[in-house]
């Protein structure tokens, strides 16, 4: 499914089994370069390396494609990663040249990045995961894939997702696309990435690059960063730019970075954060951004309150259990916990949301196939072209959210504009936000979401909770952190803030992840054993 690299160098397929002793090699090893470890490597420490001149940008982006070949391609096969970039060599190559002439760009210099399949990379396939767009190479990057490369990033390549975004059908299985395959999770391999960012979940903890970029409209950046052991941040929408990205919700859409760690998260995202002129939203950041690495302290919780969201909780006995853990660790670290509060309106914005979603979608999915000069022209194109290729596109569920949309009028009818106002009201002013005021609170957390389930592509998803929809509704930003695990399958906490406080967030959730370091590297395992 991949194009080959011109350079030397998802549907589920049986693994050798594995055990966290025994799990797959670092590139370096298996290419008998000793000097490059890619396995957990962070960008702090694979800049200093490169300043050192153990190795270079070169050398580093060949480890990756190496472990790509190694692991998801081979080994336990993860099908993480659709398509590479045949000019990955040749950026690093270019940045090389730079760095021996004294020139560094910044900490993502030499840095190989990937990145999900719904964003324009100029010359690379974006597709959603549909193979009615397999052919579709935009002429542009994305603004935030070229501030990227600004920065000194390699573009790697792109990665799998849940097909549009897991907004094709309600039966869908997270980490399936008819182009990509499933991808699987490198915890417990027939475990689900979730979605619908499964592919930089997977490939990111995996260490197939260093980090990674995702996008969410509601989970989709935070549940498979939880439950694939990583560090995700939704931002306020408008702080990444949207230019270039296949939507579904202009009200709710952005990308944000997927890393191992807090730092790596912080890294990316002030290279991410952007006021862009031609995202809607992106007059609100003019001001708001940061550079939110230097803004990480591990003393960050000492003095904060912190609200504990317990209406988020209690589906899950071991998740419940992570999550009084981490109340703990909070408290350890200074933080005053107050302990539970409540939404007021707690999911009472979810049929709101979803009427928003229909209508945005159907607008902005045409407005994006038309002016990127796709070879599927809108939304009613798409559902005839999957309609005549159903054996392909559609094998496992259908696409009724598609012809929900289909039905849907412009974004100035009634109902649309009630259903927008009411789910914004809710879920934000009524909502997290008033918590946030009325309790003087500088941070609300709740666990993430539950262990990843067995992969089902007849039943498709078995979510169990989640506690991160109110401020995707709401638009502003929340980061999950690893807070510990349920039979090797990684758990994460979410820190919730008003809007434009991934700063504050951030060095939050870093010094609860310098107290507690729960994360821990995927082991392989095949499957759970009784």
């Amino acid at each position: 499914m991949r194009p080959a690299l011109a350079l030397p160098v998802l549907l589920l397929l049986a693994a050798c089994e594995r055990s966290g002793e025994d799990a797959p090699p670092d590139a370096g090893e298996a290419t008998g370069n000793a000097a490059i470890h890619v396995i957990e490597l962070d960008v702090a420490e694979a800049g200093r390396r490169m300043a050192r001149g153990e190795f270079d940008s070169r050398q580093l982006t060949q480890a990756y494609l190496d472990r790509i070949a190694a692991i998801d391609d081979g080994g336990p096969m993860l099908n993480a990663v659709i398509e590479l970039a045949p000019d990955a060599l040749a950026q690093a190559d270019v940045l090389d040249a730079e760095r021996a002439a004294g020139e560094v760009r910044g900490p993502l210099h030499g840095i190989p990045v990937l990145i999900k399949d719904n964003i324009d990379v100029a010359g690379l396939v974006n597709s959603a995961g549909s193979l009615a767009l397999a052919d579709h190479r935009p002429a542009d990057d994305a603004y935030l894939v070229a501030r990227q490369r600004a920065a000194g990033a390699v573009v790697l390549g792109k990665t799998n997702l849940s097909e549009w975004a897991n907004f094709r059908s309600s039966r869908s299985t997270s980490g399936w696309s008819s182009r990509g395959g499933q991808t699987r999770n490198p915890y417990v391999l027939d475990r689900n990435p979730c979605g619908s960012s499964a592919g930089t979940g997977a490939a990111i903890a995996a260490s197939l690059a260093t980090v990674g970029v995702g996008t969410e409209t509601d989970g989709s950046i935070l549940c498979p960063s939880a439950v694939n052991g990583l560090v995700g941040l939704k931002p306020t929408v408008g702080l990444v730019s949207r230019d270039g990205i296949i939507p579904i919700s202009i009200s709710q859409d952005t990308a944000g970075p997927m890393a191992r760690t807090v730092a790596d998260a912080a890294a990316l995202l002030t290279v991410l954060a952007a006021a862009d002129p031609a995202d809607p939203a992106g007059a609100g950041a003019e001001g708001k951004t940061a550079d939110y690495l230097a803004g990480l302290d591990p003393q960050a919780l000492a003095g904060k309150r912190i609200g504990v969201l317990r209406q988020a909780m209690g589906y899950h006995p071991a998740v419940d259990a992570a999550t009084e853990r981490a109340i703990e660790a909070l408290r350890a670290a200074g933080a005053e916990v107050v302990d539970p509060v409540e939404i007021a309106t707690w999911r009472q914005w979810g049929s709101a949301e979803f009427e928003v979603l229909l209508y945005e979608f159907k607008d902005g999915l045409d407005s994006y196939l038309a002016d990127s000069g796709a070879p599927v022209v809108s939304l009613e194109a798409l559902v005839a072209w999957n309609r005549d290729n159903a054996d392909r596109a559609m094998p496992f569920f259908g696409q009724e959210l598609f012809e929900q949309a289909l039905a849907k009028g412009p974004l100035t009818e009634p109902a649309y504009l009630e259903a927008h106002a009411k789910a914004r009201r809710l879920a934000g002013e009524e909502g997290l936000l008033a918590l946030l005021r009325e309790k003087q609170l500088d941070a609300v957390v709740a666990p993430t979401t539950g262990p990843a389930w067995p992969t089902d592509p007849v039943l498709g998803d078995h979510f169990t909770g989640a506690g991160y929809g109110v401020a995707a509704v709401a638009g502003t930003p929340s980061v999950t952190v690893p807070m510990g695990e349920v039979q090797g399958l990684p758990l994460g906490l979410s820190f919730m803030g008003p809007a434009w406080s991934e700063a504050d967030l951030l060095a939050m959730a870093y010094a609860f992840e310098q107290a507690t370091q729960a994360r821990r590297p995927p082991a392989f395992t095949p499957t759970l054993a009784p």
